[in-house]
C-alpha cells in the first residue's frame, strides 16, 4: 500500500508569518513531487480550504493546542493509518508512527528574555522532547542545526538542513529594473511586532536618515506597537502576499534589526523583489544574504541605510542573484528525500 505522510498544517490561515509561509509553500511543492515517488500526502488543519490541490485536507480542531497535540492529532494519525508525521517544533503525544520535526530557531533558549513567559515555557518544554524523539530533525539553516547540536547534544547526522525558499510572487516590478528612486521612499521592517524583531532600532535608524518607517507584521506586543505609532511609524499589521510584494517594491530598503533569527525570510523576499537589504550581523541573516546585503553592527543601522542608498544598483543586482539560490522546490526535494529515507521507498 502507498504510504501516507501527514503534515501538520494547523498554522494555515492563522497569520503565523514564517511558520505559515513554510507549510504553505512546502505543501504546494510536495504535492507535485510526492506522487511520482509513490507517497501520498495529507494535511491536518483547521482551514482545509487553504490546503493545495494534490494534498488530502483533513479538518482537525481542538479547544486548545495542548489537547490537539495530546489527543486530536494522535487519533487522526491512527485513523488515517499514517506511515509518517511531519510537524513543527512539537511532536504529538504517543504518535502511532515515526515523526519528523522542523525547527526554525531556538530563540526561546538562546535569548529567553525576548519571549513572553508563557511562550518561553511552552517552547522550552516541547522542543527538547521533540528533537530527542523525532526520527529526523529538519533545520532551516546551518545556524539552527549548530544550536540544536550544542543545546541538546543531538547527533549532527540526525539533522538535515532544508533552507527556506522564496515564493515566485516575490519579484521586481518591471520599472524597478531602472533602479529609479521612488517619489516617496520609506524604510521597511517586516516581522511580528515584538522585542526580538527590534523594530524600535529600525525606527531610530529611519529617523536618522529622515525617512519614514513602515512596519509589516502581526502585533504580538501591543505596547511596542503603540510606542512605534506614537513615534511616527506606520504599522500595516499582517498583510497578504500581494500587498507585501508591493511594500517590498516600494521601499528604499529593508532594515532587519532582529536580535535573533533562525533564517530571515524577509531578507530573501526583499532581495527577490529587487530591494536593498540592511541587517545587523546575525549569523542566520549572514548565512542567507551572503555579500548581497549591507551588514552593520548594532547601533550603526543608519549608516547601513546610507550605504544601501549609495550602492543601490550593486545591491539590487547582487540580491536578485542571491535570491535565485533559494527555492521552495529545492526545500521540498530535500524534505521528500528525508521522507523516502525513513519510509524506504
Amino acid at each position: 500500500m502507498t504510504p501516507l505522510v501527514v503534515v501538520d498544517a494547523d498554522v494555515l490561515g492563522r497569520q503565523r508569518t514564517g511558520d505559515e509561509t513554510y507549510v504553505r509553500n512546502l505543501l504546494r511543492e510536495l504535492s507535485s513531487l510526492a506522487e511520482d515517488v509513490g507517497i501520498r500526502l495529507a494535511a491536518t488543519t483547521r482551514r482545509p480550504d487553504l490546503v493545495p490541490a494534490g494534498v488530502r485536507a483533513v479538518e482537525l480542531r481542538a479547544r486548545t493546542q495542548e489537547l490537539r497535540m495530546a489527543l486530536s492529532l494522535p487519533r487522526a494519525l491512527r485513523r488515517l493509518d499514517a506511515a509518517l508525521c511531519h510537524t513543527q517544533y512539537a511532536l504529538p503525544l504517543r504518535p502511532p508512527c515515526p515523526c519528523v520535526v522542523t525547527v526554525h530557531d531556538v530563540s526561546f533558549a538562546r535569548e529567553p528574555g525576548l519571549m513572553g513567559r508563557k511562550d518561553r515555557l511552552v517552547f522550552r518544554t516541547m522542543v527538547p522532547r521533540a528533537v530527542r524523539r523525532a526520527v529526523r530533525i529538519l533545520a532551516v539553516s546551518e545556524r539552527t542545526k549548530r544550536d540544536l547540536v550544542e543545546l541538546y547534544d543531538i547527533s549532527p547526522d540526525r539533522i538535515v538542513v532544508t533552507p527556506n525558499g522564496v515564493d515566485p510572487a516575490f519579484r521586481p516590478a518591471d520599472e524597478r529594473f531602472n533602479n529609479s528612486l521612488l517619489q516617496s521612499p520609506y524604510v521597511l521592517a517586516v516581522g511580528a511586532v515584538q522585542a526580538r524583531k527590534n523594530q524600535l532600532a529600525a525606527l531610530e535608524a529611519a529617523d536618522a536618515v529622515d525617512l519614514p518607517l513602515v512596519v509589516v507584521g502581526p502585533e504580538k506586543d501591543p505596547a511596542l506597537a503603540a510606542e512605534l505609532r506614537r513615534r511616527g511609524a506606520r504599522l500595516e499589521g499582517y498583510v497578504e502576499t500581494g500587498r507585501l510584494v508591493e511594500l517590498y517594491r516600494g521601499a528604499a530598503c529593508l532594515v532587519q534589526a532582529s536580535r535573533f533569527e533562525g533564517f530571515g525570510l524577509p531578507v530573501l523576499e526583499a532581495m527577490a523583489c529587487g530591494t536593498p537589504v540592511v541587517a545587523v550581523r546575525e549569523p542566520a541573516l549572514e548565512e542567507v544574504a551572503g555579500d548581497a546585503a549591507v551588514f552593520v553592527e548594532d547601533g550603526r543601522l543608519a549608516d547601513g541605510i546610507r550605504q544601501a542608498l549609495a550602492e543601490r544598483d550593486r545591491l539590487v543586482e547582487a540580491g536578485l542573484e542571491r535570491a535565485q539560490r533559494f527555492t521552495w522546490r529545492g526545500a521540498a526535494e530535500r524534505t521528500l528525500a528525508v521522507y523516502r529515507e525513513i519510509l524506504k521507498t
